[in-house]
């Protein structure tokens, strides 16, 4: 579905080419990121919460989007797997088991990964995806390891931002060159060709392009490492546009080594339509090679209209005479085509046109763009494939016919050609789907189409030993095939969901919802965890964006796709309903933002506000809508991305007439009397940053926290703001922060004092209301893009832009919030259910069956770190008393018992547990003490969904059948 709106989307919006806004935002250096890294570094070895349990819930059922894969060639089971923002991930068992390996590094979204071939021991790092999307995060340069992962290092190029491609030498594990397409939404000179030839510790620019343009590809000769190819892209995305092709796009050759380089480009376009180049050279073969280009080269041709059938172009210069003459049935066929509103009928509109309410004219502005255009049908080159045959001293157009719908329009998502080892005529070419020609690329067949194989494909590994043998990464995640790409097992395994937005509802337990890229939308329980068998259930497609879920009928589901096409949908009846507000005739056409929000009342479940450059609310479940608000944008020029929309709309949970909304280009305005006037409340603030979050206190209606960035200007600070007044002032809340995009704020409903942030590079909460802030270990270094409190159970639920769900549970947080200058704080602990089976074991094959408990408690001296604390459990009548003690450091603290009060002194006797019964927790530390209760149940008691049960297999009873 996405593949089909972008296609159209890049045709109806303007083609201005931008430039760039008038705007003084200067973009982060290298050197003030590195004191961000370090900065985040010193927090997370010194926060409160390394010890605070928190649950990752998943789902892994949708993969995440794989930027590269790196095999071990030796050993294919033992491989890596690179995520475009969930970092890097190993596995020494073919993938049925991924493990993250890089979860503390400066960043984790990665562009490319290499293992080198003269050590395997050795791994190279690019940070930076180099996809070039909306998402597409900028790294911090490259990082290796010489240990298989196991330890980390950064060895330079921390402005490169964005990696295409590393090749590493065949014999010298010191040598190694790296594309470097550099920053994304700004320039410096951090790109082109790097070369090291002392193992990272220096590097030398051999390949310097131009300003935008950076190198996407890296291919070596597998005989000769002297000789190399590289490819070139010019590109440049700002906020209001993209330039994905350009002059500087272009392929190099060297053949001293990557010393020098010169261009080879007999054969192959040039020129201001050619964009991103993918390359590859035959093993079996190298005088063969392959090139995938985007070629952005429009044409125009002109639309087959039947006859007598109306346009927009018709209405341009229109009389009203002869506009009144149309026959009703032909123009209520052109607004029924064109997506009128269902009440514009022919004899409305004649009637509105006859009383002066618009001209004729206003029928094809409707349709926005440019009614001339609209004559034409516009199509791009596209996809094309070129094959040389003389080691790319020249180049010639293969494909014989057009790749069509490969990689649409957005072709800078896509560029990979790969060539199976053992026959030069057999390769792959990546795109929305992925085509294989065994005829050197003249014709092509697409293959994982007809099984449950994720679109969008981005890496593949084909075996040099067994070309049959593939491994595929995509959208969706990991895929391995072994008869050359027929059939596809999905090694879905890897918490690595990219979440635009998250959602609760209100059943017991409550369930999980949320928006992902190119994954659609999901929901899953709140209990579940990644792999335990509680799929997630895909209730709709796109790329995923909010959900709004009735909090009386579970069922009733508002959520939708990019750009603002947002449904109504009963699941209970399998029922799905447009509800996207349109524009009225004569008003300019509404902008809707690739993540449009749409919020739903907290006083009044059927009523909705949905964003575009307006406001519409709708107070019957999106059947109807009004418009509550004139552009609240600045309004500004747009090129081919939708531009000056609103990103984010809060009513207050205080005061139904209190809405607050905040813009892309930096507007935040606020309304006190329900959408009748409006003010501009953001002057005093960061200019034309992206309002990533507007929250209304649940506490005070006058009172909002807000969050703004300049990722889209490659500026990486910190902007969060609160307002006690309405807006009239803002004080920064940025407290110890380091520099980081900030996506979302969050207050507590219960603590007005306590915040959450999710940074690009962590989650972090306060205890004062933003003086101070701690970094959650629990969560990895990866973009937190939506938070949601429950209101309900109290937990703080975060969604990652690479990393799925977690969940946490506040109880504690809150307790510690209200006393963190204690000393010593006992947290409250869950009741244990009594086994007889404690200490046994049924077979000599299973363990002892032992119980173990977590329990979490609070240290509040500063200074502490690895001090005793003495922990003492004392029977409510007196009847046992056990002392022990546990090593503890300043913040939150976890200590783990298996109940264990005395040990058997005989081989035939058991050892001696805690026995039912109601119990003291006493703890002292420094001279002060704190205790909690806590009880151990008999089995009889009946469940009780506080209460931990510890079963061990030989416990569970099977009856026969």
């Amino acid at each position: 579905m996405r593949t089909f709106l972008l296609l159209i989307l890049s045709f109806l919006i303007s083609p201005l080419a931008l430039t760039a806004q008038n705007t003084d935002i200067t973009p982060t250096t290298s050197a003030e990121r590195a004191q961000s890294i370090e900065l985040r570094q010193q927090m997370r070895s010194n926060s409160i919460f390394k010890e605070y349990p928190l649950r990752n819930i998943g789902p892994v059922v949708m993969g995440g989007r794989i930027t590269d894969l790196a095999v071990e060639e030796e050993k294919t089971r033992k491989f890596y797997v690179a995520f475009a923002s969930g970092g890097v991930f190993k596995t020494g068992n073919s993938g049925n088991t991924l493990e993250p390996i890089f979860d503390h590094q400066g960043t984790l979204t990665i562009g490319d990964i290499a293992i080198s071939n003269a050590d395997k021991d050795i791994l190279w790092v690019g940070t930076g995806e180099n996809n070039s999307s909306r998402s597409s995060y900028a790294g911090t340069g490259i990082y290796k390891s010489t240990n298989g992962g196991k330890s980390w290092e950064y060895v330079g190029l921390r402005g490169s931002q964005h990696i295409g491609r590393i090749v590493t030498h065949p014999t010298d594990p010191d040598i190694a060159w790296v594309a470097s397409l550099g920053p994304l939404y700004s320039t410096n000179d951090v790109r082109g060709v790097y070369k090291t030839t002392d193992g990272g510790q220096t590097w030398k620019q051999t390949l310097t392009p131009a300003d935008s343009t950076g190198v996407i590809d890296l291919a070596i000769h597998p005989d000769n490492p002297n000789k190399l190819w590289a490819t070139t892209w010019e590109r440049h995305r700002q906020a209001w546009n993209f330039d994905e092709a350009g002059e500087g796009s272009a392929i190099y050759l060297s053949e001293d080594g990557g010393e020098s380089w010169k261009k080879s480009m007999t054969g192959f376009p040039k020129g201001k339509h050619v964009g991103r180049i993918g390359i590859d050279v035959s093993e079996s073969n190298p005088n063969i090679m392959y090139a995938f280009l985007d070629n952005q080269k429009e044409s125009k041709t002109k639309k087959e209209v039947e006859e007598g059938q109306l346009t927009q172009q018709d209405f341009v210069d229109m009389s009203k005479d002869n506009f009144l003459e149309i026959d009703n049935e032909k123009l209520n066929s052109f607004l029924r085509n064109n997506g009128f509103q269902k009440k514009y009928t022919a004899e409305s509109v004649k009637e509105d046109v006859q009383n002066g309410e618009y001209t004729p004219k206003a029928l094809a502005n409707y349709l926005g763009g440019d009614a001339n255009d609209a004559l034409f049908n516009t199509s791009i080159e596209g996809a094309q494939v070129y094959r040389s045959e003389n080691g790319g001293k020249s180049w010639e157009l293969i494909n014989s016919y057009d790749l069509d719908r490969l990689i649409f329009t957005y072709g800078y998502y896509f560029g990979e050609v790969r060539i199976s080892p053992d026959n030069p005529d057999e390769l792959y070419i990546m795109g929305v789907p992925m085509l294989k020609s065994q005829d050197g690329g003249k014709t092509w067949d697409p293959i994982a189409e007809n099984q449950d194989v994720h679109v969008d494909h981005q890496a593949l590994w084909i075996d040099p030993t067994d070309s049959e043998h593939l491994l595929l990464g995509n959208d969706g995640g990991l895929y391995e095939s072994h008869d050359g790409g027929k059939n596809f097992i999905h090694h879905n395994n890897a918490s690595v969901g990219q979440f635009y937005t998250v959602a609760v509802d209100m059943e017991k337990p409550y369930n999980v919802y949320g928006g992902l890229q190119d994954n659609g939308v999901f929901t899953g329980s709140s209990q579940g965890a990644p792999n335990d068998g509680n799929h997630w259930e895909r209730i709709f497609g796109g790329d995923g964006m909010h959900v709004a879920v009735h909090p009386e009928n579970s069922e009733l589901v508002y959520t939708g796709f990019q750009f603002g096409n947002y449904f109504r949908i009963n699941r209970s009846e399998n029922n799905y309903n447009k509800i996207t507000p349109r524009h009225e005739i004569g008003e300019a056409p509404y902008r809707f933002n690739w993540n449009t929000p749409v919020e739903m009342s907290n006083h009044n479940p059927d009523i909705l506000y949905f964003g575009s450059q307006k406001i519409n609310r709708t107070m019957d479940g999106g059947k109807s809508w009004t418009t509550i608000s004139p552009d609240l944008t600045k309004d500004l020029p747009s090129g081919n991305v939708p531009y000056s929309t609103l990103t984010t709309i809060s009513e207050s949970p205080q005061d139904f007439s209190v809405i607050w909304a905040g813009t892309d280009d930096g507007n935040i305005q606020v309304t006190k009397d329900g959408g009748q006037s409006w003010e501009l409340v953001s002057e005093d603030l960061p200019e034309q940053r992206w309002v990533s979050e507007v929250q209304a206190s649940p506490h005070d209606p006058a009172t909002a926290y807000a969050s703004l960035n300049g990722y889209r200007f490659d500026e990486f600070k910190t902007y969060v703001y609160k307002t006690t007044d309405y807006g009239q002032s803002w004080q920064s809340i940025k407290g110890n922060l380091p520099e980081d995009v900030t996506n979302v704020i969050v207050q507590d409903q219960e603590n007005p004092e306590l915040l959450f942030a999710g940074l690009d590079h962590g989650t972090y909460t306060s205890f004062d209301d933003g003086n101070n802030w701690h970094l959650i270990n629990g969560v990895p270094n990866v973009a937190s893009y939506d938070m949601v409190v429950h209101p309900r159970d109290n937990e703080l639920v975060v969604g990652t832009h690479g990393r799925s769900v977690y969940v946490m549970d506040l109880e504690p947080v809150r307790t510690v919030a209200k006393q963190s200058d204690k000393s010593v704080l006992a947290l409250e602990t869950d009741n244990v259910r009594y086994s007889n089976s404690w200490g046994s074991r049924s077979v000599a094959y299973r363990p002892i069956n032992e119980p173990d408990v977590e329990w979490l408690y609070w240290i509040g001296d500063e200074d502490a770190n690895n001090k005793t604390i003495t922990i003492t459990i004392e029977k409510e009548d007196g009847d046992m008393k056990k002392e022990l003690t546990d090593k503890a450091s300043y913040g939150f603290n976890t200590f783990n018992w298996n109940l264990l009060v005395k040990e058997a002194e005989k081989d035939d006797e058991l050892n001696t547990y805690l026995k039912p019964g109601t119990y003291t927790i006493t703890y002292e530390f420094n001279g002060s003490t704190d205790e909690t209760t806590f009880k151990i149940t008999s089995r009889n008691n009946g469940s009780n969904a506080s209460q931990r049960m510890f079963s061990s297999p030989e416990e569970i009873e099977f009856e026969e059948h």
